[in-house]
């Protein structure tokens, strides 16, 4: 018998001996990677304690930093194996590809939904084992139903379950605007002459043109933007305003007094104004954008028991009310939270204004013409000087 014959025969006794003691601890395993701070500790743990009491069942919660690198994660899990590795090491389950560390579900923006469907890395979800999924307004159930695309279509497939929420907001510092005795309320604040040189704004292309839509009374989705009567102008006229574009850092300056008011996320926004008094934020009141993160399933992946009942679980009303309080964002799901359980400074924007909101759009899918449009239109707006 020559070595190479003699490994292989050995490696499948190994094989065989590990797969005897894999069988004798059999569990049920759920892994789930979300973004970091977007599920209270409290929630995980409550989850956790009902799945143990019940069974053996392996839990595991994959924190993440951004949304940007769980997409990139999914695309790393769907690229091809590679076939270099010895026989020997194949045979054995320890040695196998890292493919098989893939979580079960994984937190992911409603604006990656497009392109993460478009490249084939993730699937449908199957909404007959959610019982909470009918309590989502239709407008949340429409926002995961995409063809094969990726695009909005309301016959068809599931996507994402949406787990929270919240908007694009106008940030400002109190102190500065005090001497002239207004406060922001609505996109047009942004022209006025007292803030010229003083605001930053998002380094996005949709952001950026579509609140100066917002202001003529378009929406954030409009085609053709070059049929608008005076964007162009509009455009113009707000850029030199703009101190800087950042889509990262445009707060520090906000709180040292570099910038006045800023433009952006209300994830980024409302963990800062507890500690910072002299600061104020402010949901346009003629609409804004809204941005979802959502839970999807990666490609490959079996269906378990255990994914719909993650999912069910986040959308129960007393969970939902738990991730508006302790991860202090949005839930889709209505809830009865009242307004003293929520910090003062960030009232209005946690407690739903239903006019605002029925005014307020998603961020939709363009065509690729459409969204070189868009970028073309900012990247002149930005040469403007």
């Amino acid at each position: 018998m020559d070595r190479r014959s003699f490994l292989l025969g050995t490696s499948g006794i190994l094989v065989s001996q590990i797969l005897a003691g894999c069988d004798k601890n059999n569990q049920t395993k759920l892994t789930i990677q979300l973004l970091k701070g977007s599920v209270p500790g409290q929630v995980v743990n409550q989850f956790k304690k009902i799945i143990e009491s019940e069974s053996q069942t392996k839990l595991k919660f994959i924190p993440t930093n951004q949304i940007s690198v769980a997409f990139k994660q999914l695309q790393t899990w769907q690229q091809p194996k590679k076939d270099n590795q010895e026989d020997w090491q194949r045979l054995i389950p320890l040695r196998q590809n890292s493919q098989n560390d893939r979580s079960d579900l994984l937190t992911l923006g409603d604006f990656w939904l497009k392109a993460a469907i478009e490249q084939k890395l993730i699937q449908p979800i199957e909404t007959a084992e959610i019982k909470q999924w009918s309590a989502l307004d239709q407008k949340w159930q429409q926002l995961v139903k995409r063809n094969s695309q990726g695009d909005i279509d309301k016959n068809g497939q599931v996507w994402g379950v949406p787990y929270r929420w919240g908007n694009t907001v106008i940030i400002y510092n109190r102190e500065k605007l005090r001497e002239f005795d207004w406060q922001p309320t609505d996109w047009s604040d942004l022209w006025r002459e007292e803030l010229r040189l003083k605001i930053s704004l998002l380094n996005h292309p949709r952001e950026v043109i579509g609140l100066v839509l917002k202001k003529l009374g378009k929406s954030y989705n409009t085609e053709n933007i070059s049929t608008i009567p005076n964007l162009e102008t509009e455009l113009k006229t707000l850029n030199q305003q703009v101190k800087f574009y950042d889509s990262t850092t445009y707060l520090e300056p906000l709180i040292i007094g570099d910038t006045w008011l800023a433009v952006g996320w209300s994830s980024d926004i409302i963990p800062i104004l507890n500690r910072y008094p002299k600061l104020g934020a402010v949901i346009p009141r003629s609409g804004t954008a809204i941005w979802a993160d959502l839970w999807v399933k990666p490609a490959g992946i079996k269906h378990n028991d255990l994914q719909s009942r993650w999912l069910d679980f986040c959308l129960q009303p007393d969970i939902a009310q738990q991730i508006i309080k302790f991860s202090q964002t949005n839930s889709p799901i209505p809830t009865n939270i009242s307004q003293e359980e929520i910090a003062q400074p960030l009232r209005n924007l946690l407690l739903t204004n239903q006019d605002i909101m029925n005014k307020s759009e998603f961020l939709y899918p363009l065509s690729e013409q459409t969204n070189q449009e868009y970028e073309k239109s900012f990247q002149n707006m930005k040469n403007l000087g």
